[in-house]
């Protein structure tokens, strides 16, 4: 073999050595990270939705419910890699690249590349337009961006008509239609307050759609599926496939009908009366269900939220979120437990006077007036300050906070919705004279209406207090229906000292043409029913001054119906009005009409018996 053969053969086995080498490299070392980028590049993660359960009220009326649509979706890093590669691929083809630099194929890759973006920004937009389809305003520029974007996912379009979504998927390269829920409200503001609302990504931002959002929205599914540089599913490829697990339905205890009426009625009395704001709850007395929780300026969830924002519309659900002093509607507290103490009987007269000093504290009646003989029912028939804090120095401060704590009284009352108050209570340690001169007429505390709801359950169920709910019930995807936690059961006073407050409230809503034994709300009664009640107007504090206001008030009525046979309990407050609460401003300045309509309408509507006749009236002064 001569030298020159044995060099070509050297060589070509070098040679052979060195891509031998180069390849064992290549499968070995850079192997498992280039079949890693590979499989990133191929690999697509498709999420499929839960679905979002439906709210109902107490009948099954649908309260927020879902509806499908469709989100066009891209991953823009994925997208412009595979349309460089497609125009890498066409150019080679077409012969372009040939006597072009690198620098220059570069240039031509990017220029293509964006050019192809811009026509999907263009024409996406256009597409959807001219469908006529229903869905967010579209912006071209907003879409170049989001497909401009350093990430792996966007979405270009939300709310898209599924046909509409199909087609715009199979004439764009890398656009995905992506199933998307739309939530909707079929009752607009109607117990908005109540039930809040899901952001645009799905998750609960107010009221029970945030509260019970993990309930409500299940847990999304995913698969995997390898797809073409084209885009094209490869198949055989579905793999890591988890099934979505849908989310559960609830049921509210709220009553859409009456929920409508109240909610009306109460703009209608802020209209009226000129006042800031209105609210109120209406509770079953034997369950403590929530039949109804309105408040005014509720937003509509349907309609533009910007606009609604700006003329003073809101999410807020006031009656359990907004505490005030609720004034002489408090004084039943004082009445009950000088009951069930045995420290009075409702025939018992006392001696008041026009005015009471308490630790230095001087406290008079809304009236002048000598010393009257007023009965215990009178006196709280006629709300005097005097003669309920005359009962409650017999309870004496300890025994007094004992029952403001049984009657839930700066608590929360648990209730399965967001930001609810526990209100305002000195604890007893922090009292002064001054502060048992103010809390068992109602001031010095705040409640919200809700907790003054709770405080009349309790009495017109024979004293017992039943922690407030709001759901019915929960039925998972499967069908089957979560055990819900036993509300918290507290007997505050006996059932007979109960009865007994209930029956001496009645005297609220008694006329008497002489004027002698009618009550402060005899305009709150309703025809054919005996009713139990309480009215209040608490003086809201002066920020200038820091003392109580001569002008700005809280008017609040709590009231039973019926009273000899309790089935509802309304709570109401109408935040300073100008004037009366009916048409035209009538009513007077309190909420007790207000209490009236909404009865009437209840016993009305569910055919409730009339009361049998009382039998003579109530003594209030004493002759």
């Amino acid at each position: 073999m001569t030298r020159r053969l044995r060099l070509i053969i050297t060589f070509f086995v070098v040679i052979a050595l060195v891509l031998a080498g180069r390849l064992a490299w290549v499968q070995i070392v850079w192997g498992p990270e280039l079949a890693a980028q590979a499989q990133e590049q191929r690999a697509r993660i498709y999420v499929e939705p839960a679905r979002r359960g439906e709210i109902t009220d107490r009948e099954g009326n649908q309260l927020a419910y879902t509806m499908q649509a469709r989100s066009l979706t891209v991953s823009p890093v994925v997208l412009r890699e595979e349309l460089r590669e497609q125009q890498d691929l066409q150019m080679r083809i077409d012969g372009e690249q040939e006597g072009m630099s690198e620098t220059e194929i570069n240039t031509a890759l990017d220029e293509r590349v964006e050019e192809v973006l811009e026509t999907m920004a263009d024409e996406i937009p256009r597409m959807i337009e001219d469908s006529g389809a229903t869905t967010d305003e579209v912006d071209s520029e907003e879409i170049l961006d989001k497909l401009h974007a350093d990430t792996h996912y966007e979405v270009l379009v939300r709310n898209v008509d599924p046909d509409v979504a199909a087609e715009i998927a199979a004439e764009f390269h890398g656009v995905a239609a992506d199933h998307q829920d739309i939530r909707q409200y079929p009752n607009g503001a109607i117990a908005e307050n109540v039930i809040g609302k899901v952001s645009m990504d799905g998750q609960g931002q107010f009221g029970l759609e945030a509260a019970g959002d993990s309930v409500l929205s299940g847990i999304n599914g995913r698969s995997t599926e390898d797809v073409s540089t084209t885009g094209q599913v490869i198949p055989g490829t579905l793999r890591d496939v988890v099934p979505a697990v849908d989310g559960a339905d609830v049921q509210l205890t709220l009553d859409l009908d009456l929920q409508t009426f109240v909610q009306q009625l109460l703009e209608q009395a802020k209209a009226n009366s000129g006042a800031k704001s209105a609210e109120a709850v209406v509770l079953d007395t034997q369950t403590a269900e929530v039949l109804a929780m309105a408040n005014t300026d509720t937003i509509d969830p349907n309609g533009d939220i910007t606009a609604q924002l700006e003329r003073g519309k809101d999410f807020e659900n006031r009656p359990i979120s907004h505490p005030y002093e609720p004034g002489s509607v408090a004084k039943i507290i004082t009445a009950a437990a000088a009951l069930n103490e045995g420290v009075t009987s409702p025939d018992e007269v006392l001696q008041v006077p026009g005015s009471i000093d308490m630790a230095g504290v001087t406290v008079r009646d809304a009236w002048e007036h000598g010393v009257v003989p007023y009965t215990t029912t009178g006196v709280f028939g006629k709300s005097s300050n005097v003669g309920t804090l005359m009962l409650a120095e017999r309870l004496g401060e300890e025994k007094f906070a004992e029952y403001l704590e049984r009657f839930g009284i700066g608590q929360t009352t648990g209730i399965e919705l967001p930001n609810e108050s526990s209100g305002l209570l000195p604890p007893l340690e922090q009292w002064s004279g001054g502060t048992f001169a103010n809390l068992p007429i109602g001031q010095g505390m705040s409640w919200t209406t809700l907790q003054m709801a709770s405080v009349y359950q309790a009495l017109a169920n024979e004293g017992e207090r039943i922690e407030p709910r709001i759901i019915e019930e929960v039925t998972g995807p499967d069908g089957s229906v979560r055990e819900e936690a036993e509300p918290e059961h507290t007997q505050v006073v006996s059932p007979e000292a109960a009865r007994a407050t209930v029956d001496m409230f009645r005297a609220t809503m008694q006329v008497d043409p002489n004027g002698v034994q009618s009550g402060t709300a005899p305009n709150g009664g309703v025809e054919g029913y005996q009713t139990s009640g309480k009215t209040g107007t608490a003086q809201k504090v002066d920020p200038e001054t820091g003392a109580y206001s001569n002008s700005q008030y809280w008017i609040t009525f709590a009231g039973i119906a019926p009273a000899d046979d309790p089935r509802f309990v309304v709570a109401v407050m109408v935040d300073e009005p100008e004037r009366g609460v009916m048409d035209g401003g009538a009513g007077g300045q309190s909420a007790g009409p207000i209490f009236r309509e909404i009865a009437s309408w209840l016993l009305n509507r569910d055919n409730i018996p009339p009361s049998p006749p009382m039998e003579g009236q109530l003594i209030l002064q004493a002759q």
